[in-house]
């Protein structure tokens, strides 16, 4: 059996779960947490996770710290419109987004939809020299319009230093249907909701030429023909085929209330052409660009600062990033807490000189560990298949590997405020070692995409 999903059903579920964790109101609570302050085995060199639930469990095992996911956005990937490129033209055929992007972000932080490519006389692509910009071009946000290099652009909205703030990355960029009533948005929300309510629908974007014909001694005539109405194009014609067509500069060319076109010519004295028409959705480019940016990419962002009130660990590293879904606190219920410690820990009858790192072991209950973090009365350790999961005792001395630091323990084996095995892990990624500090913020950025 052959069959596809089409990009609706991947939009429909990335909203789906968009829904859920933005949703204040439902029960469902999503937290980012770090951990692995060990080395992966083969060192520092990053290994890909497995998707396994062993891979969970030890995932669950070398967590440190969670917070909850407070700000998410879909995104797409970036890319920064750039003199000297070449853009494609935005087209129904096209599986995903094609090598020569067909929208970008400008260094206004303004994100343009590039309805037709640049072509020179004889038909080949025009590198891109004009910046997009509807200001610079003299009109309306909602209207089209035609760079002297023969590009077409449309904007599509802005980044808010907020957005942009919190969901622009090198490689990412936010996009999202804004829905609110003009009465309460932002600037930025009201522009683009005023792109968004004067979409056409089902316009002819572009006409491909699929058989340039032969024969033509003159530019023949382009009609389009179908269940919509007004879109009008102009043949170029070279060496007796037609090598290009576009639609006309005026405000109404691109027609409306198509579904389906057909394109023919008459004149000209020449034979063979065919061409097809490109058709925007039912709705029309802007009324909503999650659909006509093909996002199905969720990102989620939260940033944890320092100790976060004793709850985040410094002067250690992590290497890995979690997202997970209801996890509960120590007694079994709910955590919904901002931000929680998820160590294990020990607390000290006798000082210890115990350091961040060491591995310590129980004198008489052969239990080992790994130390995350240690304070004046409590060390803070994980455990795994190297340490081993035995309980440390009450009461017993503890050493760490060479014997040259011990204490003794007054209580072992307390929790902090979250259970690492409970609820759901979503997405678990390795990194590159990073070390936190008192004076340091992470800006965590986990991308999902379906």
């Amino acid at each position: 059996m052959a069959a596809i999903l089409t990009d609706t059903i991947r939009t429909n579920i990335a909203e789906l779960f968009f829904n859920e964790v933005s949703n204040a109101s439902d029960s469902h609570e999503y937290y980012i947490g770090i951990g692995k302050s060990s080395e992966y085995p083969s060192g520092d060199t990053l290994i890909d996770p497995i998707r396994t639930k062993k891979e969970e469990r030890e995932a669950r095992s070398a967590l440190q710290s969670v917070k909850k996911v407070t700000s998410v956005s879909y995104v797409i990937p970036r890319y920064n419109w750039t003199s000297g490129s070449i853009y494609t033209g935005y087209s129904d055929v096209v599986v995903g987004i094609p090598a020569n992007t067909y929208y970008v972000l400008t260094e206004d932080n303004e994100v343009y939809i590039c309805l037709q490519q640049g072509k020179t006389a004889g038909g080949a692509a025009n590198t891109s020299t004009v910046k997009p910009s509807f200001t610079d071009a003299g009109v309306e946000e909602k209207e089209a319009f035609e760079t002297s290099d023969g590009y077409r652009w449309k904007f599509l909205y802005a980044l808010s230093a907020t957005r942009a703030n919190s969901f622009l990355s090198s490689g990412y960029m936010p996009v999202e249907k804004v829905i609110l009533d003009s009465g309460s948005a932002s600037a930025f929300e009201i522009q683009q909701l005023n792109v968004q309510n004067y979409s056409i629908s089902g316009q002819i974007t572009g006409i491909r030429v699929t058989n340039g014909g032969s024969g033509y001694s003159s530019t023949p005539t382009v009609t389009i023909s179908g269940n919509g109405a007004s879109a009008a194009a102009t043949a170029t014609i070279s060496g007796g085929s037609i090598v290009k067509i576009e639609m006309n500069n005026e405000s109404a060319a691109l027609g409306s209330g198509y579904d389906y076109a057909t394109v023919t010519f008459s004149g000209g004295g020449g034979t063979g052409a065919v061409a097809r028409p490109i058709i925007t959705t039912r709705e029309g480019i802007g009324f909503d660009p999650r659909v006509d940016l093909k996002s199905s990419s969720i990102m989620m962002n939260t940033k944890p600062d320092g100790t976060e009130s004793g709850k985040f660990v410094v002067d250690q590293d992590f290497r890995q990033i979690l997202v997970l879904r209801d996890i509960e606190n120590n007694s079994g219920t709910q955590f919904t807490d901002t931000t929680g410690k998820v160590l294990k820990y020990i607390t000290m009858a006798t000082p210890t000189a115990f350091a961040n790192d060491d591995i310590i072991r129980g004198v008489s209950s052969s239990a080992a560990a790994h130390v995350v973090d240690v304070d004046s009365t409590s060390v803070y350790y994980i455990q795994s298949e190297y340490t081993g999961y035995r309980s440390f005792a009450d009461g017993e001395l503890v050493e760490d590997s060479d014997g040259s630091l011990s204490g003794t323990i007054d209580s072992a084996v307390k929790f902090s405020d979250v259970d690492a095995y409970s609820g759901e892990v979503l997405y678990i990624e390795n990194r590159a070692r990073v070390v936190r500090s008192t004076d340091q913020t992470e800006d965590i950025k986990v991308i999902i995409t379906v």
